[in-house]
């Protein structure tokens, strides 16, 4: 059936086609605007991070020259000469002509290893079967037991101090110098799961689909299959960061290790820097290039596994 129009609409009908034709967005109208915006966004977020990384900064150029220099004024950012033997003298942590093994720092480094390493080890294999219990299997006061994991988080750590170092002491983990025993305090508690990673990986299981859990109950699989086989594979940016944070923990902790560390050559990095600041208190240029070379790991190993880090955070946490 064919349209008619009255002959006044013709004019208003020829209007709104002309509109349409000139709508032309305003970001091509004018593009200078949104470029201006952009570069603005761009310097905004820049300074802001600048004002977050000057201390970094700072740090690494204060290591790179003479206490003199630090404190003259005005203040000048860039040295005139880079006295890069401040990182040699550090290393060495007051015993000059060591070599790269015997230092202090190396054997500080190798004890922060330990404990990082094994604290990461048992957070995983702790915190992904209890996440994994509490997101696909269901059983009889799931949510409650869920509820009192949750509760822990509450308790600060100073609470759970005094309890912990007795159980510890009557177990005869305190005081003694072989690794074994003399570490069991610093890497114990790590295989008896964390409540706020056992939370994180329970909410990344549990948006993953549950049809892959029949897929493999119908090929003949178990729990045990199911998690190993179809859960972890797909968690692999969730366990990344779970792996990551709890390394970093371990690996700036100073307060744990200074409580239950009594034997020198078990000192981590953290006590050895600690040690390290209060023999040389006034030699600040030293002081700033051993803490260069503390954090340095921590940035090389979060370049590495930036990406996977990324993508864990964004992708945890989405499913309740």
């Amino acid at each position: 059936m064919a349209t008619t129009h009255h002959p006044e609409e013709a004019p208003t009908l020829q209007a709104r086609g002309t509109a349409r034709a000139y709508a032309v967005p305003a970001a091509r109208r004018h593009p200078w605007r949104q470029v201006l915006q952009t570069i603005g966004k761009h310097l905004l977020v820049g300074g802001v991070g600048l004002i977050f990384v000057f201390p970094v900064i700072w740090m690494f150029l204060a290591s790179t020259r003479t206490d003199a220099e630090i404190f003259q004024w005005p203040p000048e950012i860039i040295p005139h000469h880079w006295t890069w033997s401040n990182y040699s003298d550090a290393f060495s942590f007051g015993n000059p002509g060591c070599t790269l093994l015997t230092c202090n720092f190396a054997r500080y480094t190798r004890n922060t290893v330990i404990i990082a390493g094994f604290n990461v080890i048992g957070t995983l294999i702790s915190c992904s079967l209890s996440a994994y219990a509490f997101a696909r299997v269901n059983w009889r006061g799931r949510g409650f037991v869920f509820l009192i994991v949750l509760s822990t988080m509450l308790l600060p750590y100073p609470v759970t101090l005094i309890p912990v170092y007795i159980i510890f002491k009557n177990l005869n983990m305190i005081g003694t110098s072989g690794i074994l025993f003399g570490y069991g305090p610093l890497i114990v508690p790590a295989f008896f799961g964390n409540a706020f990673f056992i939370f994180l990986l329970r909410q990344f299981f549990m948006t993953i689909p549950r049809e892959l859990d029949e897929a493999a109950l119908i090929d003949g699989a178990g729990h045990l299959g199911i998690f190993t086989r179809v859960i972890l594979p797909l968690s692999r940016p969730a366990l990344a960061v779970v792996a990551l944070l709890t390394f970093l923990n371990n690996w700036t902790d100073l307060f744990g290790p200074m409580i239950y560390l009594n034997d020198t050559s078990l000192y981590t990095l953290s006590l050895g820097l600690q040690e390290f600041r209060g023999a040389h208190t006034f030699h600040w240029s030293l002081l700033m290039a051993a803490s260069v070379l503390f954090i340095l790991p921590i940035v090389i190993l979060f370049v590495i596994a930036q990406r996977t880090f990324i993508q864990g955070i964004t992708m945890t946490g989405l499913k309740g």
